[in-house]
């Protein structure tokens, strides 16, 4: 089976790019490859999806323990060809930025993935072996198998290739040129999404063609040749309720291996658009508003009064619902779109939500619980993630939460026995109690009602 984990000095450095031209190559090849993204990212596996047809999974060694990760890991590589696994930011960084914990670089070694890293070649030539060599040699065992030059023209690599090889001992695989007709434009600190590039699908192919061109794939296929993951053996589970799941342009930002966990705790997921659809799915006893962008939509979300009213009359029935980030602002009182123009939203919790100018409490955190209620017990502790620009002016209070290494702390969300709101995200992955709480509330809440 091919394993490689993707990895590059720093973000910027091409990182996607070359996992979806990876990607759509192994395809071609009749591979049937998966893919990968180290840490809580959403709009990479986007794009791993639209360059594969298939899911990508989340690989987060602070949100889950290895041995989550390993399971999660073996069961998504399952049938599969081959497996390729995107790094986050640089390739040793991890929590804090200060330590390498939950880097892509834990990662591979968790996991045992050769690394394949993504170099730069601009404004830099023989510098690049310094990098390379301190890339190497920052850890006893980095993993680093191969290197393939990105923003780099083929008579470049040609050059440099002999050169960095013979000062480093790293084989160096080719290069991806510099496409400017491929070129994927950012939003805040990520791509843009994958449904708001019409010519995405063009877009990978001509790098996918370019990567078979001008990267030796017969010798990266054979540097990266690895075992099989263990495969996992799971009966599949008797279903217990439906949950209804947002689902749409505004609410993309959702794990795969979440709704998986849910789907293993005995839940059907039934998918709806809050743009377009005018009431919740028939039969569902549970919510999930999942993350996204919200504000894009702020004006449609509110002019489909119909399905505003829904989800309002669902939630304060006491219909069992989780909202995180995105979600959480559609079930407050009012929306700003980006040019200011504020919009009704569902009204269940009070607040109103505007562009703050920059990140809000951006990173991993730990969430305390004070009380019981839908997901939590008093006492508990659980790892989240936070990631917005756009803030309220009612957070809430139910929570505590503090910065894993800086201690910084706050309180926030919203907190009932058939309530979790708030604007860190969840994973149910590496926490799969919660899921289970989620899909017992659901099936007591369908049974009260008369629901399935």
């Amino acid at each position: 089976m091919i394993r490689a984990l993707i990895a590059a000095p720093s973000s910027g450095c091409g990182k996607t790019v070359v996992a979806c031209a990876l990607l759509r190559c192994l395809r071609e090849r009749g591979l049937d490859p998966c893919a990968f993204k180290c840490g809580p990212d959403y709009i990479d596996p986007m794009f791993h999806r639209e360059a594969l047809g298939v899911p990508s999974h989340n690989l987060d060694l602070f949100l889950s323990d290895a041995e989550h990760v390993k399971a999660l890991f073996a069961r998504a590589c399952a049938h599969h060809g081959a497996a390729v696994v995107e790094g986050a930011m640089g390739f040793y960084d991890g929590l804090g930025g200060t330590t390498d914990r939950a880097s892509a670089w834990e990662v591979a070694g968790t996991l045992d993935l050769s690394v394949l890293l993504v170099l730069p070649a601009r404004g830099a030539s023989l510098t690049l072996a310094a990098t390379l060599r301190g890339l190497r040699d920052f850890r006893a065992e980095s993993r680093i198998a191969g290197v393939v030059l990105n923003a780099c023209s083929p008579a470049v690599s040609a050059a440099l290739a002999p050169v960095l090889e013979g000062e480093t001992g790293v084989p160096v695989l080719g290069c991806l040129p510099r496409l400017d007709a491929a070129r994927i434009e950012s939003r805040h600190l990520g791509l843009l999404t994958a449904r708001e590039i019409e010519d995405l699908d063009a877009r990978i192919g001509m790098l996918a063609r370019a990567f078979e061109e001008h990267v030796d794939m017969e010798r990266l296929l054979r540097l990266f040749d690895g075992d099989a993951a263990p495969a996992l053996e799971e009966a599949p589970s008797e279903k217990r309720c439906r949950i209804a799941a947002a689902r749409d342009e505004a609410f993309c930002f959702a794990y795969a291996e979440s709704f998986d966990t849910l789907s293993r705790c005995g839940a059907e997921l039934v998918f709806f658009s809050p743009l377009r659809d005018a009431a919740l799915p028939d039969g569902v006893s549970g919510l999930y508003l999942p993350g996204g962008y919200p504000e894009l939509w702020a004006r449609r979300l509110s002019e489909n009064t119909a399905m505003l009213r829904a989800v309002r009359e669902a939630v304060r029935g006491g219909m069992p619902t989780v909202a995180e980030c995105g979600g959480f602002l559609y079930l407050g009182a009012e929306l700003s779109d980006e040019s200011g123009t504020p919009y009704p939203m569902a009204g269940v919790l009070p607040g109103s939500a505007s562009d703050a100018g920059r990140l809000v409490r951006f990173g991993y955190a730990k969430l305390r619980v004070g009380e019981d209620s839908l997901l939590f017990r008093a006492g508990e502790s659980f790892p989240v993630h936070e990631f917005h620009h756009w803030d309220t002016t009612q957070n809430g209070c139910a929570f505590a939460f503090e910065k894993p290494l800086s201690g910084r702390a706050w309180r926030g969300g919203f907190a009932s026995g058939t309530l979790y709101a708030a604007f860190p995200h969840l994973y149910f992955a590496g926490n799969p109690l919660l899921a289970e709480r989620f899909v017992a509330a659901a099936e007591n809440y369908g049974a009260e009602h008369g629901i399935m």
